[in-house]
């Protein structure tokens, strides 16, 4: 681990370590958080590098950076990286901390890609915590790519996963008290407040998922995505993160993207392959995602202002990029030179 001090110091000296261009300093929550810089005109690839969404993507990528450091596979990096949100209870977006549906249940989607196009996914997954190991075994045991509700549950079983309780009291405690008035409107950006407690009202309405993206030593990408979904959701519903195309997509020519916020949004423009296939026209990480946010925009520019929708993308070169339609959004880049940097990703409003 680099030295925090020294580490701030050499990133505003330049782009000589990472590729980076010059950084500015916008804030400070614990990791020094910078503004987005363009980075693309990178004569060799940065790799190993990963790179998630939000401010707990920071502890995610120490985890996949544990493999990657080793000449470990991409793959297993993200499978492991996002394992750590979905064990947190104080997250209240993903994995068993999640909050519940409007019905008081906890229900988990998710999906991985690797390198060779192999992809898994599970959707309306209850009682087990890491939703995205299930979604590998999907992947790797079975012809099928999605499994969903009972069957799902059913196949993580019989492949020796433990059946738990998902529903936390602090989940519980939220479902309670909005049984009250049942009102239903995600806030935007409520991801970025889940580690402070006075702002606990605010995590009702959440609507979020880690998407992780890596480039292993091998030249190798691969992408992990997994949620709780929307809080107080309908009973059943499942957004863009266990949909292959939508909140991840891996193309190993190219490069790979995931997304963040309201799903729904990101299905109608089937948005991470859309960010995939610009970046094949030539468009750099942070421009593609810049496009695809701009399509959403296009098809409803009325409701674009009231929701947040967020893309980060990873090309081969070890480029990476984000773009949002709110203010807000951030994510996390962990490499050789840069172990815990937080980005605060650009925005159209």
């Amino acid at each position: 681990m680099i030295d925090r001090r020294k580490f701030i110091k050499s990133s505003v000296m330049g782009m000589s370590v990472g590729g980076l261009g010059s950084l500015a300093f916008a804030g400070d929550i614990g990791n020094r958080v910078q503004t987005d810089t363009a980075r693309t005109g990178n004569s060799q690839a940065i790799k190993p590098i990963v790179i998630s969404t939000w401010d707990f993507g920071i502890a995610a990528n120490q985890a996949a950076w544990q493999i990657l450091k080793t000449g470990g596979r991409a793959l297993d990096a993200v499978e492991q990286g996002v394992k750590v949100p979905e064990a947190d209870l104080k997250n209240p977006t993903v994995g068993k901390g999640g909050y519940p549906d409007r019905e008081g249940v906890v229900t988990l989607d998710a999906c991985i890609m690797d390198e060779h196009g192999n992809c898994g996914s599970v959707a309306a997954l209850e009682n087990i915590s890491h939703a995205i190991s299930v979604a590998r075994m999907v992947m790797e045991k079975t012809p099928h790519v999605m499994l969903v509700g009972d069957g799902a549950l059913q196949f993580a079983l019989e492949n020796g996963l433990k059946e738990e309780n998902l529903l936390s009291p602090e989940g519980e405690k939220a479902w309670k008290e909005w049984l009250v008035e049942k009102n239903y409107k995600p806030q935007i950006n409520i991801e970025n407040q889940h580690f402070s407690p006075n702002k606990l009202p605010g995590n009702k309405y959440n609507h979020d998922t880690i998407g992780m993206l890596a480039l292993d030593e091998q030249g190798n990408l691969s992408g992990a995505c997994t949620t709780s979904g929307m809080a107080f959701k309908m009973h059943g519903r499942v957004g863009d993160s266990p949909i292959i195309g939508a909140g991840l997509f891996v193309d190993n020519e190219i490069g790979a993207a995931t997304s963040t916020g309201v799903g729904e949004e990101v299905i109608r423009t089937v948005g991470s392959f859309l960010v995939v296939e610009l970046m094949r026209q030539g468009f750099s990480p942070e421009e593609a995602c810049k496009q695809a946010i701009e399509r959403i925009i296009k098809k409803k520019p009325e409701k674009a202002k009231e929701i947040q929708v967020g893309f980060l993308a990873l090309n081969k070169k070890g480029e990476y990029g984000a773009y949002a339609l709110q203010k807000g959004f951030s994510y996390a880049v962990c490499h050789q030179a840069t172990q815990d940097l937080l980005i605060n990703g650009k925005s159209i409003y």
